[in-house]
Order: C-alpha cells, then sequence, then structure tokens
C-alpha cells in the first residue's frame, strides 16, 4: 500500500498509467480488421458501392469538418473534456454499429468516428500538460508504444476470434464496444490539467527559434524527442516586458492567441526546408489514409468475404509490425538528411506507388495483402524521418501547431480525393479503378520530390565546382 501511495506521489507516474490504460483500451478494436465483411455480410446486408460510394466518404467530411475546431477546444479546454468526448464518441459508434440498420444509420456511425478521430489529439496532448520537460521522452515513448501493442493484440486476436474460434462479426464488435467504454472510464480517473499548451500558459507569446536558427540545426546528431525537450525548456523562459500587463479579458486574450499561432505558422513555412518536409507529409498522408480507408473493401472485391477465408486480422497486425520495425531502423541509419532526404522521398514514395498500382493490377488475394505491407512499411519509414526533420527545428508547441496544420492540409487533400474520385455524386469509381488512380498520385508525389532531389544534387555540383576554380585561381 504504501509502494503504491509513493507511486501516485511521483507525479508523472499516476496520470501516464492511466493514459496509458485509456490508449490500449480504446485501441484494443478486433472488430475493425472486419468492419467491411460486417457491413456487407447478412448482419448489415449492405452492397460493396454503397459501403464504398455512400457510407466510407462521411468520415472523411465529418474529420475535416471537426479537426480545426476541436483542435483548438481540445487545448481551451485542457484536455480531459476532449478525451470524456472521445470515450463517448466510441461508444456510439459501437452501439449503432451493434444495432442500427441502413445507409443513413452507418452515415451517422461514420460522423461520430470522425469524432472520434478528430479528438485523438488530446490522447497525444494530455500528457505533456501534466508532467515535467524531463519526462517527455519516457512518457512520448510509453503513449506510442502502448497504442501500436494494442493495434497488434486487436489485430491478431480478431484473427484468431474469426478463424479459430469461429466468433461472428457481430460478437467480435460487441468485444470492442466493451474495450472502448472501459477506456471511457479510465477517462474519468484522469487528472485535470492546469496548463495547456496554448491557451492556459504563463507565457502565451513566447519568442521561439526561428526558422534560420532551425534551418541551421537541421542534421543535427541526437533524436528528435531530445531536440524537442531543449526546445520545450525555452518555453519557461521569462515573458517579455510587454507581456507582463495585466491579464486581458477573455475575448482579447484568445484573440491574442490566434494571432500568434497564425504568426508562428508563418515564422514556420517560411523555412523552405520545413515547407518541402510538410508538403510531402500532407500530401502523402492523405494518399496514405485515403488507402487506409479502403483497403479492406479492395480485400473484399479480390476475395469476398461471404465465399473465401478473411485474413484481414492477420495482415494489419504483421502490417503494423512492420511499420513499427522501419520507424525504429530509422533511428539506426545515419545518413544526412540535408542531401539525401529529398531523393529518400521520391524512391521510397515510388515504391509506395508501385505497391498501389500492383494492388490494382492483380486479381490474387495474397498479392494484394503482400502490396498493402509494403505501402504501409515504407510510409512508416518516410513519415519518421519527416517527423524527426520537422521536431527537430521546433519546441514541442511549434512541433504541435504544424502536426495539426500539415494533418488538416492532408485531410482538405484527402476530401478533395473523396469528392471526385469516391463519393457517388463525383465519378463514384469502382475500388479497383480507385486504387489505378491513387497509385498516380504516389507517382506524382514521388515525380516531385525526385525532381527536386536531381536539382539539389546539380546545385551542390555547380557550387563545389565554382569553389575549386576559385581556389586554383587564388
Amino acid at each position: 500500500m504504501d509502494c503504491w501511495k509513493g507511486a501516485i506521489g511521483q507525479s508523472w507516474i499516476y496520470p501516464t498509467l492511466i493514459i496509458c490504460a485509456n490508449g490500449f483500451l480504446s485501441t484494443m478494436r478486433p472488430s475493425e480488421s472486419f468492419l467491411t465483411p460486417y457491413l456487407t455480410g447478412p448482419d448489415k446486408n449492405l452492397t460493396i458501392e454503397e459501403v464504398t460510394n455512400q457510407i466510407f466518404p462521411v468520415w472523411t467530411y465529418s474529420y475535416l469538418a471537426l479537426l480545426f475546431p476541436v483542435f483548438l477546444i481540445t487545448d481551451y479546454v485542457r484536455y480531459k473534456p476532449v478525451l470524456l468526448l472521445q470515450g463517448i464518441s466510441f461508444i456510439v459508434t459501437w452501439l449503432l454499429l451493434l444495432f442500427a440498420h441502413g445507409v443513413v444509420a452507418m452515415q451517422v456511425v461514420e460522423f461520430f468516428y470522425g469524432m472520434v478521430t478528430a479528438t485523438e489529439v488530446a490522447y497525444y496532448a494530455y500528457i505533456y500538460s501534466v508532467v515535467s520537460t524531463d519526462h517527455y521522452q519516457r512518457v512520448t515513448s510509453y503513449c506510442r508504444s502502448i497504442t501500436l501493442v494494442a493495434a497488434t493484440i486487436a489485430a491478431v486476436l480478431g484473427q484468431l476470434l474469426v478463424s479459430l474460434a469461429g466468433v461472428s462479426y457481430f460478437h467480435l464488435n460487441a468485444i470492442t464496444l466493451a474495450s472502448v467504454s472501459l477506456a471511457f472510464v479510465c477517462s474519468f480517473f484522469l487528472p485535470m490539467p492546469q496548463k495547456s499548451m496554448f491557451f492556459h500558459r504563463k507565457d502565451i507569446s513566447e519568442t521561439l527559434p526561428g526558422p534560420d536558427r532551425a534551418v541551421a540545426t537541421v542534421g543535427a546528431d541526437g533524436p528528435p524527442s531530445c531536440q524537442e525537450d531543449k526546445s520545450s525548456v525555452s518555453a519557461d523562459r521569462a515573458p517579455a516586458p510587454e507581456q507582463q500587463a495585466d491579464n486581458p479579458k477573455p475575448q482579447s486574450h484568445m484573440l491574442r492567441v490566434l494571432v500568434q499561432l497564425g504568426r508562428d505558422l508563418r515564422d514556420c513555412y517560411s523555412s523552405r526546408k520545413l515547407l518541402y518536409w510538410s508538403l510531402w507529409w500532407a500530401l502523402a498522408t492523405a494518399g496514405f489514409n485515403q488507402v487506409l480507408n479502403y483497403i479492406q473493401v479492395l480485400w473484399d472485391f479480390r476475395a469476398p468475404s461471404h465465399s473465401s477465408a478473411v485474413y484481414n486480422g492477420a495482415v494489419e497486425a504483421i502490417a503494423t509490425f512492420l511499420g513499427s520495425a522501419t520507424s525504429m531502423a530509422v533511428g539506426c541509419i545515419k545518413v544526412n538528411w540535408d542531401l539525401s532526404g529529398e531523393l529518400t522521398l521520391g524512391i521510397f514514395s515510388a515504391m509506395d506507388a508501385g505497391s498501389l498500382f500492383l494492388m490494382h493490377f492483380t486479381d490474387n488475394i495474397w498479392a494484394c495483402y503482400a502490396g498493402y505491407l509494403a505501402f504501409k512499411a515504407c510510409y512508416m519509414f518516410l513519415i519518421t524521418i519527416a517527423t524527426f526533420q520537422i521536431a527537430v527545428n521546433l519546441s514541442m508547441e511549434r512541433y504541435a501547431l504544424m502536426f495539426g496544420f500539415n494533418n488538416f492540409v492532408a485531410l482538405v487533400i484527402q476530401t478533395i480525393l473523396t469528392v471526385v474520385v469516391v463519393d457517388s455524386k463525383g465519378l463514384g469509381l469502382d475500388i479497383s479503378t480507385q486504387f489505378l488512380i491513387y497509385g498516380s498520385y504516389f507517382t506524382f508525389i514521388s515525380g516531385i520530390f525526385l525532381i527536386r532531389s536531381i536539382y539539389t544534387i546539380i546545385s551542390i555540383k555547380c557550387r563545389n565546382t565554382s569553389g575549386a576554380g576559385e581556389s586554383t585561381n587564388h
């Protein structure tokens, strides 16, 4: 008992345990790998066209509509209320999945799931408001690792229950409902933060590292978490003299925060290096999320679940493991990303495009599975590099701001893809043709960064040649 009291007394241990429990239980969703077979099976009896062209697009639209206001509200109300809202959205989503029927009901499901994904920012931001900067690296590792573990366990469990125990998709969703309900209960035990990154800080308009300094530090040795910690410590500096005036009214306080956020965004994107990495982030994440949203539909098209064995859970488990392995591999690679970063983005984006073309042209479900594994591994490898290259330049606050804005831009692009390619009010293309479009989209991304890398290499050679000539003349 004394040991337990001592553990709670250590301020960072208790909230870390609770938020990790919340993350594990909310990610422990064994039914998620089998959503499309469930919707098109006897439980819901929807057609593949209804699922693809009328139901799934609603998630993208609701996510886009909710992301920006939720991002601001999350910080304003200090995270915990939004985590509770996420728990309620989870429960409503799975209650409707279990007991509601029809296209409209499933569209409502997608709306609430859009609320779930929009509020995910609260999970990753909460812990930084209740622990000191000394523990950022450790708690970040715990919070991210626990969700990867939960996703892997959920996928494996779902596959085992379906393949070996013959558990129905309905009962898989019931297990998921129980898990997310427990996650909701955990949220009540979280301590209420006293501060947040933007609206509730002692120093709202702090001076942060500018992009000129950022460019100079790109490629610095050391893990990104360490670099973020150093920048975050600067957030505790005393406010400038003009900031020591009387506390502003709530309206002017909010306005000043929004203005400061706009200035921070302008400063961050004025760095050409950050701009290019953010451009890839937004473009690739839009395509990646689009593929993830519709990959089960393609699998069901290649091997209909009503007449074929379904291995979605096993594939998702392997994909999660490979994604984690490639992300960890980035930390072991000693490369000057300033010189070879854009070339790497171009090459691996081309590999993503090749994987998508494979999934389009093949009729073999195993080839589709293999293409998906390669696609996700390549993306996770590149997004880890991009995250490092952006985070190493910025304070925690500016990194969170760029993270949110890059994802917002990605969601806008994804919405355009959905409206034009998927939605029945647009082209309403069949699923196989959609993946041809997605492959072409990643080919376009690859072309941008391959051309850019060639231009960079030629510029460097020209400067080196010019410098050598001047040295010879002297």
